[in-house]
């Protein structure tokens, strides 16, 4: 009996962000990304957030390798932690490796197969045979996949748009979509991130002209933040500085390091005796500088925050031009807007993506979203890479195209999408979700549900000393306090609170020595209603019983 093709998100649907898609058939499995999200404000101490990814675990020998369709975090954040759990072979393109091997050394994963892959090239994984195809991106070395499979052919899109006049002179190989478009496509997975958007997505060279007009006006030094990653922006600033007589500086980890990498693979071409390092900066005219750097969303720890608070080697003041070539990432609003005061206070002049067009996205808007509809022609679609209104509205854009709605799957984390030739069918879900990551280990619910606590609330604690022999109270309770009040302008509080927990504990003298779990438990119940009524909040309660 044929197999049916397996298609599982296990991320990227319902977010922006945590990419992640399985492929599988008979005995092979194929896995598309593998991609983090940062946290969000109800996760205080979580550095990223990746993949559940039990079912892989699972399922370990089954897996044929991992296709990676370019270097953003969210599509190779998690792999480092992918790699920890299973092994497979990584395969992406040359600067898209680049960057996932400085992530696995920076885990000391020094074993793991990275096999670089040029657009136009196919390799074969167990019954898979992936093309990798040119696309636009606002990252260098970004791809499509065409998937072949024993059932039909699948086209991933990864994050694309369609750029006809990109930096790099080699624009999306259209022509390779439309052939397949023209053989049959069983199914179409496609970026949804700007459905909302009519039209085309602007070119990367039109913002050229806002950069060309900011070096032309200023007196003094420019500073420009944008992602580390865009590649093809930094090279635009480059030459605009070059033609202006500026040397550049590069600042930030991140930055110095995608340069770093981008250069020895050739993906950017800037002079050696034109980039400086910020030690010789003091010798040369402000006139004459131009920065580059990190920060454009207001990263506490980025370049340009520090700059902004005086807390860098290079500090912003008046006479200089701040241009932040970026638009703020849902949720990064907030931080955005203090950077952007935060330099005007220091007497900077700022250019930002609400007063000039220095950004544009690296995502398709609806034009082209449906001019790939067009040429692929899918069997069956399915929407990733968006919330969940970009799935649905990219649904309905394929409705438009012609795709028959019980041919669409807006699917969750989790489905299971069952595609053959005659039918196509959402069979039930395997586990997923996401694992927040605080260091190196996954952290619980349960212990992210403490850590809101203890930021809203505070803590209390009551030490409880018994003597070990007859379980005897030895000394007046004692409470601390941490987050919660001010415990020397709340003594009648304290006095209060300790005389009901002695008074708890007093009951138990009898108790058996050896477990005080019933201790605890009523101290902390009877504490946490009298603060409540009290003062209306409730900390985290945690009693600690002591024996002498």
């Amino acid at each position: 009996m044929q197999h049916k093709l397996r298609i599982i998100p296990l991320g990227g649907v319902g977010e922006i962000g945590k990419n992640m898609t399985v492929i599988e058939y008979g005995n092979d499995i194929l896995i598309v990304d593998c991609g983090m999200i940062f946290p969000d404000e109800e996760m205080p101490g979580i550095d990223i957030v990746i993949p559940d990814m039990t079912y892989l675990e699972q399922n370990r020998d089954r897996i044929r390798g991992m296709c990676v369709t370019h270097g953003h975090e969210d599509h190779i954040g998690a792999i480092p932690y992918a790699m920890e759990r299973f092994r497979c072979p990584i395969y992406g393109t040359r600067f898209t490796n680049a960057l996932i091997r400085h992530k696995l050394d920076e885990h000391k994963l020094t074993d793991v197969e990275v096999i670089d892959v040029d657009p136009g090239q196919t390799v074969r994984l167990g019954c898979f045979q992936v093309e990798f195809i040119k696309t636009g991106h606002s990252i260098a070395g970004a791809v499509a996949f065409a998937i072949r499979t024993p059932v039909g052919t699948l086209i991933h899109t990864g994050d694309f748009k369609i750029d006809m006049t990109p930096i790099d002179g080699e624009p999306i190989d259209i022509n390779r979509f439309a052939y397949y478009g023209s053989r049959g496509v069983l199914a179409l997975l496609s970026d949804s991130t700007n459905v909302e958007r009519a039209g085309f997505t602007q070119s990367e060279k039109e913002i050229g002209k806002t950069f060309e007009r900011c070096f032309s006006t200023a007196q003094g030094r420019v500073i420009v933040a944008t992602f580390a990653s865009n590649v093809y922006r930094i090279q635009q600033v480059a030459d605009v500085a070059i033609a202006h007589g500026r040397v550049i500086c590069f600042q930030g980890r991140s930055m110095e390091q995608v340069v770093r990498y981008a250069q020895a693979l050739g993906y950017l071409h800037i002079p050696a005796d034109r980039i400086v390092t910020i030690e010789h900066l003091k010798n040369i005219p402000d006139s004459m500088v131009c920065v580059m750097t990190t920060g454009s969303q207001g990263e506490p720890m980025s370049g340009l925050f520090r700059m902004a608070n005086a807390t860098h080697k290079l500090n912003v003041g008046a006479g200089d031009t701040v241009i932040i070539s970026a638009s703020a990432i849902p949720g990064n609003e907030r931080g955005v807007s203090r950077v952007i005061n935060a330099l005007y206070e220091k007497g900077a002049e700022v250019v930002y993506d609400r007063m000039a067009d220095v950004h544009v996205s690296g995502h398709a808007c609806a034009g082209e979203l449906r001019l790939m509809l067009g040429i692929v022609k899918p069997k069956y679609f399915i929407p990733v890479h968006g919330e969940a209104r970009h799935l649905r509205m990219h649904a309905d854009l394929a409705k438009e195209m012609g795709v028959a709605p019980e041919r669409i799957f807006v699917a969750q984390k989790g489905a299971v999408i069952e595609l053959s030739a005659r039918k196509g069918v959402t069979n039930g879900t395997v586990q997923a979700g996401s694992l927040m990551v605080d260091g190196l280990r996954n952290i619980e619910d349960v212990v992210l549900h403490d850590r809101k606590l203890l930021s809203a609330d505070g803590l209390v604690s009551a030490v409880i000393v018994i003597d070990a022999e007859t379980g005897r109270l030895l000394a007046p309770v004692e409470l601390y306090s941490r987050g919660f009040i001010y415990m020397r302008e709340n003594e009648p509080l304290i006095a209060e609170a300790n005389a009901l927990v002695y008074e708890v504990a007093k009951r138990f003298e009898e108790t058996d020595r050896q477990d005080y779990t019933s201790v605890k438990s009523a101290v902390k119940s009877r504490l946490k209603s009298f603060l409540y009524d009290k003062t209306g909040r409730t900390p985290m309660i945690l009693p600690i019983v002591i024996e002498l």
